[in-house]
């Protein structure tokens, strides 16, 4: 099964309207399909796509967006293209029937799932006084920002510590590769 690497999500969403979206262009292109493809998926199914799922950028946000990225993603003579909130990504998944569609949405919803029993276990961090609850919980929580980085946490050496610092408590994991043996 080919995943899709989290990086590769995260360097195509940008912010418009104070919202997180990605360019149909992206979308497509995550989804392994072409871009006229999402967008008789959305003309078809319009219905399943209210305003916090996807919109139509306008003629000065469009400009706004050549401005700031490549002239090849955004060419001049190109209609205005659509953008996909969270949501209208997780709407088209149940549309798309691709290979890679699927393998992308299986991506994106176990990603989702371990940040959000990631962002529970921060709950219970702040809350408990048990010392062991609370290794536990840290244990856990390191795990699940491993299983999220994966192979984005890139080192040369035998150690990497992943440090965050949320408001209630600062959290740092330890990764320690182990020497394979010859």
């Amino acid at each position: 099964m080919d995943i899709i690497k989290i990086e590769s999500i995260e360097k195509v969403i940008i912010e418009l309207r104070d919202v997180k979206v990605v360019v149909d262009k992206d979308v497509a292109e995550i989804y392994g399909v072409e871009t006229k493809r999402i967008n008789e998926a959305v003309k078809n199914n319009s219905n399943k796509f209210p305003l916090d799922y996807m919109f139509e950028v306008t003629s000065h946000e469009f400009d706004v967006l050549r401005s700031k990225f490549s002239t090849t993603k955004f060419a001049k003579n190109r209609r205005l293209p659509k953008v996909f909130t969270e949501k209208g990504l997780y709407m088209l998944a149940t549309i798309l029937k691709g290979k890679k569609a699927v393998n992308a949405t299986f991506y994106i919803i176990e990603t989702f799932a371990k940040i959000r029993a990631l962002s529970t276990n921060v709950r219970e961090l702040a809350l408990t006084t048990d010392e062991k609850e609370q290794k536990d919980l840290m244990q856990n929580s390191g795990e699940i920002i491993t299983d999220i980085l994966g192979d984005t946490v890139i080192s040369d050496e035998s150690e990497t510590t992943v440090e965050l610092n949320f408001a209630v408590l600062k959290f740092k994991h330890t990764i320690r590769k182990k020497k394979e043996k010859r």
